[in-house]
């Protein structure tokens, strides 16, 4: 890992150290995935089999998973495996169950009352990509807020392995989570046919889940489609800054950054730290110990883009930290809770060196579905806020028409909408009031 001294450098350096590794894409990626979107419009559940065979190397009869195979899932998973997904699920359970929120009203003035309503939304779509890995915490982290909210319909995508089956843990994940309607189909044509439906796939009102470059243009492509489907948060690679001090132990640290750059070859780490010493041990813990790892391959495309920063003291560390506002933040310095006001933009927060990044990943409670690649400066992680509608109501009196009708007419007029001022007029003449 390169080691940057934030002092000397200037505007544009400083930029360039904060800069997210480029998103590379295959020019043909746009046409592709809108070629697969018409496509699955057009032929539906013809067209999925068709795609699967091409994409994934398998033949489907039946796109549903059955039940039968959901059963015999949890036969190949141990006690152990399905003990861990349910502690998760409790633990995830248990923090989105408190975010749920409460319809309220309250009377404005006399005679003007004003609701917030909460309903869910109909239809969601959750995809779980396969990659190079089963990802059943991403079942969970979607799962359990749709059932909270209240989602009546959940439907589950997953693309299928070589022998045709999705893979056991996602299938287990769901069937806990209460998802029972799973469909074996991957990539941009499992989300087309969540946003337009198909024979057999229904359509949805908003996709959730991460994916591949082509998913996640088949994701933009279709929220942007009034036909189509709205999604979730913007998205790319994964990415963590570690805020670390003298009393950061550096192989906790090198953990901490290898952790997050094992993903993917454009995932990034940055140690954003005050003391040379701990950037330099860190620098060499991260090489020792990547030698050991089974994704080295990765990681060595990854950690070139990583980096450590030195700065002058922790309140330019936080500076930096907003700057970048990465989707996991850690902080592994002294009394890290006294200075949590100083963050500003992050995805997830994870306070002192008993708090890895992993638990969040996986099971302490909070979603891993996080904004990455600098959209935390707007965008918060996945909630069950995400799944509902807040709908507002107003009611007003005779008397309260009366009241506020002449504001709301005056308003008009100003903004030269006659034809508001005339139906809040009509209803003053109708009551003996006026305008």
């Amino acid at each position: 890992m390169r080691i940057l001294d934030w002092s000397t450098l200037d505007a544009e350096a400083r930029r360039a150290a904060l800069a997210r590794p480029v998103q590379g894409t295959r020019e043909d990626v746009g046409s592709g995935v809108a070629e697969i979107i018409a496509t699955v419009r057009r032929a539906g559940d013809a067209a999925l089999r068709r795609l699967t065979e091409r994409f994934d190397g398998v033949r489907l009869d039946d796109l549903a998973v059955p039940r039968a195979e959901i059963a015999a899932a949890r036969g190949r998973l141990s006690a152990g495996e399905i003990g861990a997904l349910e502690r998760a699920i409790a633990n995830i359970e248990a923090f989105h169950a408190a975010q749920r929120l409460e319809p309220f009203a309250l009377e404005v003035m006399p005679g003007v009352r004003c609701e917030r309503i909460v309903r869910p939304i109909s239809a969601v779509g959750l995809y779980v990509p396969a990659g190079s890995a089963p990802l059943p915490s991403a079942v969970i982290m979607l799962a359990v807020p749709a059932r909270l909210a209240g989602c009546p319909r959940r439907v589950l995508c997953t693309p299928p392995g070589r022998d045709g089956a999705a893979h056991p843990a996602v299938l287990v994940a769901a069937d806990l989570c209460g998802i029972d309607t799973i469909f074996k189909i991957g990539g941009a044509q499992a989300i087309a046919a969540l946003a337009y439906g198909t024979e057999s796939v229904p359509k949805v009102d908003k996709i959730f889940g991460p994916g591949n470059a082509w998913v996640t243009a088949a994701k933009q492509r279709v929220a942007a489609d009034p036909e189509g489907a709205a999604c979730d948060l913007p998205a790319g690679p994964s990415e963590v800054l570690v805020i670390a001090d003298d009393s950061a132990r550096p192989e906790l640290v090198a953990a901490d950054l290898l952790a997050q750059a094992e993903h993917d070859a454009l995932s990034q780490a940055v140690l954003v730290t005050p003391s040379r010493r701990l950037a330099e041990a860190v620098a060499a813990a991260v090489e020792r110990q990547s030698r050991t790892l089974s994704r080295r391959t990765i990681l060595d495309r990854s950690l070139a883009a990583s980096r450590c920063i030195v700065v002058a003291n922790l309140a330019a560390a936080f500076a930096v930290s907003n700057a970048y506002a990465p989707e996991h933040l850690i902080l592994e310095i002294e009394e890290p809770r006294r200075w949590l006001a100083e963050v500003a933009s992050a995805g997830s927060v994870f306070l002192g060196q008993w708090s890895p990044e992993p638990l969040g990943d996986y099971c302490s409670g909070t979603n891993h579905v996080l904004p990455t690649y600098g959209y935390a400066r707007a965008y918060s992680g996945l909630s069950v806020l995400d799944f509902v509608k807040r709908i507002t109501v107003q009611e007003l009196s005779p008397a309260g028409l009366v009241a506020l009708g002449p504001v709301a007419a005056e308003l008009a007029r100003l903004e030269g909408l006659d034809g508001h001022a005339n139906a809040v007029a009509q209803r003053l003449a109708l009551l003996g009031g006026s305008s």
